[in-house]
């Protein structure tokens, strides 16, 4: 597991922590229910992060009996229930305490100390999120996407920092809006209904994780860049006649399973050294590729 990964947990624990902490005494000071909203979310967010951490510490426990390729993919349940957390109790809480405020509006008091907070919280979430937008741009290529960066990694933990802290971010801006309406149009029903649209942010991001973590634990394919470069490998084999379907999973965040059928040469007797020299040559070039293998025919069916 990357000590990087680790150290962008940790300066979202301490961020999340302080600011939920200020948020709910402002919350109770001002009676304000964006605010409160924005507490609910930095708690959620706290206790999300020490469930990455659970989950990295147990996922990097090494192979047993009862588990031959490792625990690597636990880290993949731990995203999942952040997901469905942040689903039933960001989203959940902030979208029912809105709806409760604007059904019984309440009159506000010390608003100050709400912009205080919120720009407090605004740098601590900043420090936070420039730290995971730093730790993906170091996996990101030049021509792609953070979206499809996003979508294609196989480590949850810096993904899941980084989009919690930008619903943070967004959740702040919409909670310094529902409370300027409402305090400058001297209206009750701003403020609750940011709370709305910070449930709604949640939602959204908890979905995207739900999703992501499903295909992550049912097993879906490795990075098509990588395949192809093993693809490529195995072509320049001398003894390999002909390359057969090339199945992939990953195990965890850095370790991916490779099952590969070869149609060796005729004349070719030597399988055993042959194999070995191709193992060992897929995993100077691809560290990742933990466990492989290989099943070597003397024909195989004509197909992709």
């Amino acid at each position: 597991m990357s000590t990087r990964s680790s150290n962008v947990i940790y300066v979202a624990i301490v961020a999340n922590a302080a600011i939920a902490l200020c948020k709910f005494v402002v919350a109770l000071l001002t009676r304000s229910s964006a605010m409160l909203a924005e507490a609910f979310h930095s708690t959620v967010d706290t206790g999300n992060e020490l469930f990455l951490l659970l989950g990295q510490k147990r996922s990097a426990r090494p192979a047993d009996v009862a588990h031959p390729f490792g625990h690597g993919k636990e880290l993949y349940f731990w995203t999942l229930l952040v997901g469905v957390l942040i689903f039933g109790v960001g989203g959940g809480l902030s979208i029912y305490e809105g709806i409760v405020r604007l059904l019984q509006p309440s009159a506000y008091r010390h608003t100050g100390w709400n912009y205080f907070v919120l720009a407090l919280a605004a740098v601590f979430e900043g420090r936070s999120w420039y730290v995971a937008y730093a730790e993906l741009l170091t996996q990101k290529s030049s021509d792609e996407s953070m979206m499809h960066l996003m979508r294609r990694s196989k480590d949850p933990t810096v993904f899941t920092i980084f989009l919690e802290d930008s619903a943070a971010l967004v959740g702040i801006a919409l909670a310094f809006l529902g409370i300027l309406l409402s305090t400058q149009l001297k209206t009750p029903y701003f403020d609750p209904a940011a709370s709305i649209l910070i449930g709604l942010v949640l939602l959204i991001v908890a979905m995207f994780l739900i999703w992501e973590s499903r295909k992550l634990l049912v097993g879906e394919s490795a990075d098509p860049e990588q395949l192809s470069r093993v693809r490529a490998i195995l072509a320049s084999e001398p003894d390999v006649e002909k390359v057969g379907e090339l199945l992939t999973m990953p195990l965890g965040p850095d370790q991916v399973l490779l099952t590969v059928a070869l149609q060796k040469r005729p004349g070719v007797r030597e399988v055993e050294s042959i194999i070995e020299r191709i193992e060992n040559h897929i995993r100077s070039e691809e560290p990742s590729i933990a466990r492989i293998f290989i099943e070597a025919e003397r024909t195989l069916p004509d197909g992709p």
